[in-house]
């Protein structure tokens, strides 16, 4: 997944010095953020295509997040392992007001275990249509937990709300985005008691909005606050088990994430 990323890294970095040399008089810096999430989200219908033919879904299923902050507690050098959030914007304009954005929100979706959900479909070979209990060992558990991981690129609108006495620089900043892109997870999914935390694949698509403040407490260092809230379909999220290949998991749902970063603006 690293390896992928690094090259929308470059990518968009090319397309955006493209942009600047033409629009020199324009556009006028870039900014780079990072920080945490929260999450909810609503119920989800996941269908489950087996290898051996078995075909069925989980209707209205629950999931819940896992934001992980007391593992910046415990050991502050894994930093990434929490629910984290990155953006790298590019500014459109010489006042700010408007950008690009390269977006990732690594968030974590997780079946509530326990709960009685209702099964159709087929499996083992039979037809069913009833509820059941969702446990790893006797049925299944699903989750996307080295990431749900949604990749995508927003336009960016600010509006400028408060200044120092002078107007020398902007204390605070209304702030929207709109945008979508792909989805990047690594699906863990147990069978039965047989489990295998799959490999980062590129599985569906995204789109959201967001919106909130900036606060800035200097001339280049900023606090970024929002609410987001989006879509996420996944059409091809692996589903494979340590001894069953070609297992796949089709599934979309809502979701609203509040987010708390920290910037800082380069400017050219």
């Amino acid at each position: 997944m690293f390896k992928f990323l690094a090259l929308v890294f470059f990518w968009f970095i090319s397309i955006q010095f493209s942009y600047s040399q033409q629009q020199k008089n324009r556009s006028s810096g870039l900014y780079f953020q990072w920080g945490y999430n929260v999450e909810w989200y609503t119920r989800s219908n996941i269908h489950f295509r087996m290898a051996n033919g078995d075909d069925f879904t989980l209707h209205k299923a629950r999931a819940h997040h896992n934001p992980g902050f007391q593992t910046i507690i415990d050991k502050p050098w894994k930093f990434s392992l929490p629910q984290y959030n990155y953006r790298l914007g590019f500014y459109l304009n010489k006042k700010h007001t408007r950008a690009i954005e390269a977006n990732f929100d690594h968030a974590k979706y997780i079946l509530n275990k326990g709960q009685m959900i209702h099964v159709t479909g087929k499996i083992d070979g039979k037809s069913v249509d009833g509820d059941s209990i969702l446990t790893a060992a006797s049925f299944l558990h699903f989750e996307h937990t080295d990431g749900a991981n949604f990749l995508h690129f927003n336009y960016v609108q600010q509006h400028d709300l408060a200044y120092t006495n002078k107007k020398h620089r902007k204390l605070l900043s209304s702030i929207w985005k709109i945008g979508a892109g792909i989805n990047i997870p690594r699906s863990d999914f147990t069978w039965r008691g047989d489990r295998l935390n799959n490999k980062f694949h590129i599985a569906g698509y995204n789109a959201s909005a967001e919106g909130g403040l900036r606060i800035y407490p200097g001339k280049r260092i900023f606090f970024e606050l929002t609410g987001k809230s989006g879509y996420v379909r996944y059409v091809d999220a692996l589903a494979e088990t340590s001894s069953i290949k070609g297992n796949r998991a089709r599934h979309g749902f809502g979701y609203f994430e509040m987010i708390g970063t920290i910037g800082f603006d380069i400017n050219w």
